[in-house]
């Protein structure tokens, strides 16, 4: 969807077809009620005709772009030039190429290329007098050469006539028009455009021998016969009328394989990635991309990403983790949309829930291998491994990297949680078997970060020789949150730095990250919109949060968080009836009913995140409110588009879809009171510890990473558990570019992590510590009394013991969080018969790196009616094991084992599952 201006202060949306068509009937109507489109609203028209109504009165032009390769497509399109080529129309200087091109196979031309094209409204104004002169452009009453007017005419005239070629098809042939590739000329939607020769991946290129090359350009009928006759093999009379300007030189080249290591930070709302490019990356670095600094040898470079979800196209160092199903009719071959296609895609799926999007893969890792159902756009349903949507979006990345850098990577360093390392190397491993995964030297996610503050240090040559620092860094990203600590020391060696780095994972909240944070604010958001929609119009902040007049902080160690927030809760379930959001609970609802409520939840939650962002991105926005333009905004109001606001609201004994905006300002001081307490409390469990063992005070580094950390009241809260100035950490800024920086400081520390080992640069040695788990593991005795095996946040407490009588089918064990509540139930199913005879020097030596847990002593007093459970953590994955053992006499038993994780898809939070 597009906007148009009709008159100032005025905006009216613009509609393409493919969009309309993935829209339910029910969102075409709204449409033409929203539009005042009044066919629409008068006739009970059927689907189809809904969309052309729509696409009378608001259409957008849609561009017919050839860039799905079809069969035989090339052909039919390379004889329709030699048989139907009509008039070379006589283009003067009114249309630019590029002095040389350089095309690659297998490789698609995109606008970060900056092949521009350059018509004749980009050019100034003695360019159009040359013309207006030379070429006799025809202008109805204006004859005088030197004429202002005439000029001005002869300009709007070559702006309105070349304008027709951009989003056309582009052909580039020979000297003989032989067809040697399929191109196209797009726009980057700017205020003041610019024109990009672009080409897919999938567009083959032919007759490269040639000596002089051209690019033919059409009007957009000429192109979209072309098209027609690409896809379809339509044979019109038409004559085609073209502009033919040459080529200076064009280059075609094959993609060559790099040893360079592209670094990925596989994200759970976003996802960057980097290498390192020295001058011998590959043998011919590409020089337009060097002309343009879109490449920089020796340095560190970040794969840049299109997002097209708004008007203009933008370029960005980061891309959502993020997958649609746009067709699955094909089980062999499922058309994904990643990134910003899949996002942009969410626009209709708030309409629609007709097809599958998926948020927060990361969390996929220990059932990667599980399936997953999916739903496309036509309501065809599939059956996948969530491996292959992984694998698909991973091979998305890379394509994306390998465009940009013009080589082909077959290495790969993708960092992890410190938790789940092995976890995520087995992932990577089994997913992308064509590339060599770095496993033995992969960093974690908290190092990658310390190791980029390392570099500066270096760089900076402000560390003492031999030094030994301590760092904690705290990573709250989208979905999650992880306490690190670090050690590390840096030598000036005599032929390179020697860097001694020991990390240790020190706690963690799989379920409180950017999301909660969004969501917060939307349980705010929901209940002051059904207080306007009920006509009450006076919500405030403080009438959730009584202690707003006291120390929230005191209020959260006192009574805890869920105190601070129970009325706002309360009156979120209130305002449930109001405005209901609670999706799954309606599944047996009509299916108009189960949309309407759907759409609540998605676009609450959208609404949510973009007020954070205005607030925590933007520079010094104290007031904000929702409009569809800006045309109220001013110094102290800040105005957050919509598109188009859509609530259903009950009136009655139904819903009604309400379109006004609210007429509510909101301000950062009830934002920054709404969230103190949230973001108080998952620092106070992270530091609150270190603060009354002194243990703080040991380090010299407090990292903040991860885009949730941009909101200063993660400074402000830590600053409780500073003791005066002993402790410094480095504060950022709300700028475009400071926000950015936090999260690519992993991918960047991994790039340079890696460049400097392989060049020898820096001889890096890591030992990885054993984690403090944030979690205890217990089990109930026979004397129906819970005993602790793995106590939280100790490293010595890491196994223990349960014994049961030999007659015990199922053993169940309990997981806990820090503050003790029950997050899991874990079933062990007990087998007699699996059971096998074993001496103990058998038993040590398959589990020789736990030896320790199973010593003699606990063996030999096992008598004959028991069975001895040992339970303890596992050194390399994020969760423990379960061992039992038994003996008949003098001989042992040793039952099956299991494993289990700490943290699994189960009990996360999915803030997208339809019960918020």
């Amino acid at each position: 969807m597009n906007t148009r201006v009709n008159s100032p202060g005025h905006t009216r949306a613009a509609y393409k077809k493919s969009v309309l068509k993935d829209m339910t009937t029910y969102r075409l109507r709204e449409i033409c009620i929203q539009e005042k489109l009044i066919k629409g609203i008068a006739n009970p028209l059927n689907r189809q005709e809904l969309i052309n109504t729509i696409l009378r009165f608001r259409g957008e032009d849609e561009a017919m772009l050839i860039e799905k390769r079809a069969e035989g497509g090339f052909d039919r399109v390379e004889e329709a030039i030699k048989r139907k080529l009509g008039t070379r129309l006589d283009d003067g200087e009114a249309i630019q190429n590029p002095a040389r091109m350089i095309l690659y196979r297998n490789l698609a031309l995109t606008q970060f290329d900056e092949y521009k094209i350059r018509l004749q409204d980009q050019m100034g104004y003695g360019t159009v007098q040359k013309i207006y002169q030379e070429q006799k452009v025809q202008v109805p009453g204006y004859n005088k050469p030197y004429s202002g007017s005439g000029l001005g005419k002869a300009r709007e005239s070559g702006q309105n006539k070349y304008k027709s070629l951009i989003n056309t098809n582009v052909l580039l042939v020979g000297e003989n028009n032989e067809l040697c590739c399929i191109m196209n000329l797009t726009s980057d939607g700017r205020e003041t455009e610019s024109y990009y020769l672009t080409k897919s991946k999938e567009q083959e290129i032919r007759h490269e021998n040639i000596k002089f090359y051209y690019l033919l350009f059409f009007s957009k009928e000429e192109s979209e016969y072309l098209y027609q006759t690409y896809y379809e093999e339509v044979d019109e009379p038409v004559i085609l009328d073209y502009y033919k300007i040459p080529l200076a030189d064009l280059e075609i080249r094959e993609i060559e394989e790099t040893k360079a290591v592209l670094s990925i930070d596989f994200g759970t709302s976003n996802t960057t990635a980097a290498v390192y490019l020295n001058h011998g990356y590959i043998q011919k670095p590409d020089r337009n991309d060097l002309l343009n600094e879109k490449i920089k040898l020796d340095d560190i470079n970040i794969v840049q990403f299109l997002d097209e979800t708004k008007e203009s196209s933008v370029w960005k160092p980061m891309v959502p983790t993020l997958v649609s199903v746009a067709d699955c009719t094909n089980q062999e071959d499922i058309v994904y949309h990643f990134g910003y296609e899949a996002r942009k895609d969410t626009k209709v799926k708030y309409y629609d829930e007709s097809f599958s999007i998926f948020y927060e893969m990361k969390r996929w890792v220990e059932t990667y291998n599980g399936d997953q159902e999916i739903i496309d756009k036509k309501g065809n349903t599939a059956t996948v491994k969530r491996q292959d949507m992984i694998r698909k979006y991973l091979l998305y990345v890379i394509a994306n990297a390998e465009q940009r850098f013009k080589c082909h990577f077959k290495k790969l360093h993708l960092t992890s949680p410190v938790k789940l390392k092995e976890q995520f190397i087995s992932m990577f491993t089994a997913i992308l078997p064509e590339y060599e995964i770095e496993g033995n030297r992969m960093l974690d996610e908290g190092t990658a970060v310390l190791y980029n503050t390392i570099t500066s240090l270096i760089e900076k040559k402000s560390y003492y020789e031999g030094e030994r620092l301590a760092a904690l860094i705290m990573d709250c990203g989208g979905g999650t949150t992880d306490l690190s600590s670090c050690e590390f020391t840096i030598r000036n060696e005599k032929s390179s730095y020697l860097v001694d780095i020991e990390t240790t994972y020190e706690n963690g909240d799989t379920n409180f990250g950017g999301n909660n944070i969004t969501y917060r604010i939307m349980q705010y958001l929901k209940v002051v919109f059904a207080d306007y929609y009920e006509g009450k119009k006076g919500v405030r902040i403080e009438d959730f949060l009584a202690q707003a007049e006291m120390d929230i902080y005191r209020m959260v160690d006192t009574y805890g968080r869920e105190k601070v927030y129970e009325k706002l809760t309360e009156a979120y379930n209130t305002a449930e009836e109001k405005i209901p959001t609670k999706f799954r609970y309606y599944e047996n609802r009509s299916r108009e009913e189960y949309y309407m409520v759907k759409n609540n939840f998605y676009f609450l939650f959208q609404v949510a995140e973009r007020l954070k962002k205005k607030f925590y991105q933007g520079r010094g926005i104290l007031r904000n409110r929702f409009e569809a333009s800006k045309e109220q905004e001013s110094e102290d109001l800040m105005i957050t588009c919509i598109d188009y606001w859509t609530l259903s609201v009950r009136e009655g004994q139904g819903l009604k879809v309400r379109h006004d905006f609210p007429e509510i300002v909101f301000n950062i001081k009830e934002i920054e009171l709404l969230l103190r307490a949230d973001i108080y409390w998952i620092v106070d469990r992270f530091l609150n510890e270190f603060y009354q063992t002194g243990r703080l005070s040991d380090f010299s580094i407090i990292k903040l990473t991860g885009q949730s950390c941009r909101i200063d009241l993660f400074r402000e809260a830590i600053k409780e558990f500073i003791p005066g100035k002993s402790i410094e950490f480095k504060p950022f800024g709300k700028s475009e570019a400071s926000i950015r920086d936090l999260k690519l400081a992993c991918v960047r520390g991994a790039a340079k992590y890696i460049t400097d080992t392989t060049s020898g640069l820096s001889e890096v040695r890591l030992i990885n510590r054993s984690p403090r788990i944030p979690y205890s593991i217990s089990g109930v005795t026979h004397e129906n009394e819970e005993k602790k095996l793995i106590y939280n946040l100790a490293r010595e407490q890491t196994h223990g013991t349960l014994s049961r009588n030999k007659g015990i089918t199922r053993l169940e064990l309990f997981l806990r969080d820090g503050d003790g509540k029950l997050k899991f139930h874990y079933l062990y199913q007990n087998d007699p018969d699996a059971y096998e005879p074993k001496t103990y020097e058998e038993i040590q030596d398959k589990y020789k790196e736990y030896r320790q847990y199973i010593i003699q002593d606990e063996t030999d007093n096992i008598n004959n009616t028991e069975v001895k459970f040992f339970i303890f953590a596992a050194k390399e994955q994020w969760g423990f094991y379960l061992v039992p053992i038994t003996r008949e006499g003098t001989q042992l038993y040793l039952g099956k084992d299991a494993f289990y994780a700490f943290e699994n898809n189960l009990w996360d939070v999915n803030f997208f599952d339809g019960t918020k």
